[in-house]
């Protein structure tokens, strides 16, 4: 009996849905006597249709077979190839799984015969690149790339009509209460049951609040991950391509992406927070209505219900079925994720995202009071206590310290303050915990005060008491509720349930009393103190400020760091770049620890500007110091400059005694390379490739590295020749044949001497910093200095980012090749942050100088930078902090070896001490770079709590060099974040 070609589907008709059974034979014989193709056929999962992979004789994907259940009828498949023809005109850009067609343009579909009736049979474009299935984490971007399709897929069906649209899916949402109350009784457990339950009924009723204004409209409605299928090749994953149009029909437009925001909730990482790259991508292509905003989450509830019931179903009625079986952990996670949070605060957020923050809401800031909540305290009696990363007591780490926030206020309160308020909606420092794989909860979503003396809670307005409890009162304050919390031993002096007049007695509080003022809507969920940064926004939507309640002014509306970076942009030339895409605002630095306007802590592993550690007091203690006494340039007399140049050539071998202060590692190589064409003569020379030595234009000219300038091999002028790097790992000469690299370098040195144009200079790390920490060839050096020397040149080390103790084992890095260079160029770790660089050589170069003119830096040398370089040096010693290198750098480096082992995705494990490099390749002998890899593991690190940035010439190799102050316990949390994310990642281990 063939299928009536204008019926429809109607779920709630059916029974079940179980997926026609067939066989690979079975799709073979149907492709070859019905379709015209003969192939091998590999069955592919499906919920309720049969699936098939069709091979060619030599193995490549020739089409799929797609085998729709026979519940769906010619109709309905006939608006789905309508349906896929019409997006892939109208988005050339997207791979569309259309129906094949004969020569005369007719679909290649039939219809064939099953134990469970008549059922279409078509061949559909098969496409490359496989989906985004699997536990596998989802960077912001193919996150974003999956709402820019939702968004497309939504404007090009918009319009679309089709008989076969008509339908009654168990998918569509405007049906989800009808589906959960129909297969609820599939869910075994009953408190699970009762979840699915509760939450189909809240966010139902939320939808139908808009359901007759909600635009409705023909959708593909199944935009997943399972759906969406990746460009080839692309990492991370990046979808470009849309298959199974089985679930189109008409419905709310909005539905498209909820169901795609729904289909990411399983993965490896993902929380609610991380949706809001495709909801803003979404938004872009296709505008939500604040309507469509309001509806969006609870959808996203109501699908996730559907799809964990509807599983169950479908598991119990098709045993065979694997692919629905395998769904069911998913499906509840998706569940458990999309209920996470009370349904307002994603919608409060959501609307955030799409710049709806003025919708109306209840919210804000109090009105005014009819008399202040506490009697006869003005506002000028109260001392605000400010928490944040601006606060001057948050400095020296104070904000780790256990009971800061009583100790602060109690000071204040000794000072003569009459109270201490906290602020509301600023983030507290005091909450942030250090080495945390999420953020923490510190965004107050009220006001904690702390009374200096007796003090009445008075009501502010007319009202009435809901809670009247020891320590708590609940009272209604115009649309909203106002809550108080205090000690259990206070107890209201009004009941439950009384009416209330504003100036009534509400409770009496000793002095010293601390009590919490908030206020939130009075229809919405209970609210916590403290909220998480990333749904601050979601939560502070159904809260007030309670500061005018106590005569204070509200609060201005919390930062958006997004403000701030594009007035950087408008200002800050654009090449000077910065961090991440989306970069956490860093305000504050302790020790190893870098924390964000919101209260978030970072474990640094990145900054070897700071060896000491961020903020180290004795470095702040010693420039207040010397500001308060004098700064001023070099050409005055002054003792700081001479005993920090004279403890500079301490640490240096002879004949090394000679010190030119400068502000950066760019001018000291700068001028070290005009100290070495001036003494020798010379104007030519040699540096190693894949290096970088600075911005001016004689350490540019001298910087090879690829990616600090695409063209710089081709742009370097006539007087700078390059050598091969030395590079044992990737470059031309690896492991034990790293040998040759030296003889080809002097061979080239001597070439110029032998043309008439000897090398002034030879210039290049001592420990390769810019191709990630890699040791040199052992003797490399030797042979390269000797030559350069006998053709009269000079041996110039820049010592800017290995120097300093961080090789641990090693002071300096020439110190690791057994040779003493001429000039020594310096840098960065010297000032712990502060403009420091510095150039040492013999006495008789720098005499040479003067032949060149006179030689004079403002600030370099000045009595502060002086100060902090001797302060840095008496820390690095006092602390030991290059014995820490190797301590922990050892620790490090073995734990980084260790998943080595795991990882293939690992290359090499490359440095010494605490300047480490991670090379991440694609094949272990090809060394392909990782370099998308790399970049997605660094953002994933980010959202981790870790800051760490690639370099080298493929931006491959996760430079680590931390402050020198980490431990063993930072070094094991970055460690252990690395193994997570890579997981996360689906890097998989090697066995």
């Amino acid at each position: 009996m063939l299928p009536d070609e204008y019926r429809t589907i109607d779920f709630f008709t059916e029974d079940a849905l179980p997926a026609p059974r067939v066989a690979p034979a079975d799709a073979e014989r149907i492709a070859a006597e019905h379709l015209g193709i003969t192939a091998h056929a590999e069955a592919l999962g499906s919920q309720q249709d049969a699936n098939f992979l069709l091979h060619a004789d030599d193995g490549t994907p020739a089409a799929v077979l797609k085998i729709a259940n026979p519940a769906f009828g010619v109709t309905e498949i006939d608006a789905q190839d309508t349906a896929a023809d019409l997006i892939a005109s109208a988005r050339p850009e997207l791979r569309v799984a259309t129906v094949l067609r004969r020569p005369d343009g007719s679909p290649r579909r039939t219809t064939v015969n099953t134990e469970n009736g008549p059922a279409v049979a078509r061949l559909l474009r098969y496409l490359p690149g496989g989906t985004l299935s699997g536990p596998r984490h989802l960077s912001p971007t193919t996150v974003a790339a999956m709402g820019t399709i939702a968004g497309e897929v939504s404007t090009a069906l918009h319009g679309f009509r089709h008989p076969g649209l008509d339908r009654v899916l168990q998918w569509d949402p405007r049906h989800a209460d009808r589906v959960v109350t129909k297969l609820a009784g599939h869910i075994t457990e009953p408190d699970r049951r009762a979840a699915v339950q509760n939450a189909t009924a809240e966010a139902w009723a939320q939808v139908q609040k808009v359901a007759a204004v909600l635009p409705s409209q023909a959708v593909h409605l199944d935009l997943t991950d399972d759906n969406l299928i990746r460009r080839t090749g692309t990492r991370p994953p990046t979808p470009d391509g849309i298959i199974d149009f089985g679930d189109v029909t008409m419905s709310w437009a909005v539905g498209e992406l909820a169901v795609t925001l729904s289909s990411l909730l399983h993965h490896d990482g993902i929380e609610p927070h991380h949706l809001l790259p495709a909801v803003r991508a979404f938004h872009a292509v296709r505008p939500l209505s604040r309507v469509e905003a309001e509806a969006l989450w609870p959808l996203v509830i109501l699908r996730a219900a559907v799809l964990v019931v509807s599983g169950r179903q479908q598991a119990a009625v098709d045993e065979d079925n694997a692919y629905a079986k395998a769904a069911l952990d998913r499906e509840w996670r998706i569940f458990e994720q999309a209920t996470r949070l009370p349904l307002p605060v994603m919608t409060g957020l959501l609307r955030d995202a799409t710049g709806m923050v003025d919708a109306p809401a209840a919210t804000g800031q109090a009105d005014a009071p009819v008399r202040p909540l506490l009697r006869g305290l003005a506002a000028d009696d109260i001392t605000l206590l400010d928490l944040s990363t601006d606060a001057d007591c948050m400095d020296h780490g104070s904000w780790l310290d256990a009971g800061t926030e009583d100790r602060l206020a109690t000071s204040a309160l000794a000072d003569g303050a009459a109270a201490v308020a906290t602020r509301y909606a600023r983030a507290r420092l005091t909450r942030a915990q250090v080495l945390s794989v999420a953020s923490t909860a510190t965004v107050p979503t009220g006001i904690d005060l702390w009374l200096g003396r007796e003090a009445v809670v008075q009501a502010p307005a007319e009202g009435r008491v809901l809670i009247a409890a020891p320590g708590r009162v609940e009272l209604t304050y115009g649309v909203q509720v106002l809550s108080l919390s205090f000690a259990p031993e206070c107890r209201p002096v009004v009941g439950a349930d009384a009416a209330v007049r504003a100036g009534e007695d509400i409770a009496h509080l000793a002095s010293g009393a601390m009590v919490h003022v908030a206020l939130r809507e009075a229809d919405g969920p209970a609210v916590p103190r403290l909220v998480r940064p990333e749904y601050a926004a979601g939560w502070l939507a159904l809260t007030a400020d309670p500061a005018p309640l106590l005569g204070l002014p509200a609060g201005s509306d919390r930062p958006r760091d997004g403000d701030l970076l594009d007035r950087r942009a408008a200002v800050f030339a654009t090449v000077q770049g910065h961090y991440y895409t989306n970069p956490p605002r860093i305000e504050r630095g302790w020790r190893h620890h870098l924390l964000s306007t919101e209260g978030r802590s970072y474990l640094d592993i990145v900054n070897n500007v700071t060896p000491l550690g961020h903020a180290h007091p004795r470095v702040e203690q010693a420039v207040s110091r010397q500001l308060r006494r004098l700064n001023t340039n070099s050409r005055f007399h002054y003792s700081s400059v001479v005993e920090f140049t004279e403890r500079l050539t301490q640490l240096l071998p002879e004949p090394l005694d000679t010190v030119f202060l400068v502000n950066s590692g760019s001018e000291a190589v700068d001028l070290s390379l005009r100290l070495a064409i001036g003494a020798s003569g010379r104007h030519d020379v040699v540096a190693l490739r894949e290096a970088y030595h600075g911005w001016t234009y004689a350490s540019d000219a001298v910087s090879t590295s690829l990616q600090d300038n695409p063209n710089a091999l081709a742009t370097r002028p006539s007087w700078v020749h390059t050598v091969d790097s030395p590079n044992s790992y990737r470059g031309r000469h690896r492991g034990t044949e790293s040998v040759r690299y030296a003889p080809e370098a002097v061979a080239v040195i001597d070439e110029l001497a032998a043309s008439g144009r000897p090398a002034g200079a030879f210039i290049g790390e001592t420990y390769y910093g810019n191709a990630g920490g890699v040791a040199l060839p052992d003797g490399y050096l030797a042979e390269v200095y000797a030559a350069v020397r006998r053709h009269g040149g000079l041996a110039v080390a820049d010592e800017v980012q290995v120097g300093y103790g961080r090789l641990g084992h090693w002071f300096w890095g020439f110190e690791q090749q057994g040779v003493v260079p001429d000039i020594v160029c310096v840098a960065k770790a010297m000032g712990n942050g502060h403009p420091l660089g510095a150039v040492i050589t013999a006495k008789e170069v720098a005499d040479r100088y003067r032949e060149q003119g006179y030689f004079f830096s403002s600030t370099g040398g000045s009595p502060v930078s002086s100060v902090v370089g001797l302060t840095v040096l008496d820390t690095l010693r006092d602390e030991d902090l290059q014995g820490n290198a190797v301590r922990v750098g050892g620790h490090l480096k073995r734990r980084l070896e260790a998943l080595a082992d795991r990882y293939g995705i690992i290359g090499a494990v490359h440095g010494s001490g605490l300047y480490l490099g991670l090379e991440l390749v694609r094949d272990r002998t090809t060394l392909e770079p990782a370099t998308e890899e790399t970049a997605e593991l660094c953002d994933r690190m980010l959202d981790l709590g870790v800051i760490v940035q690639p370099t080298g010439d493929h931006l491959n190799i996760l430079k680590i060099k931390p402050p020198l102050c980490i431990d063993s316990t930072a070094a094991d949390f970055f460690a252990d974040m690395l193994d997570l994310a890579l997981t996360q990642l689906g890097h998989g281990h090697t066995g």
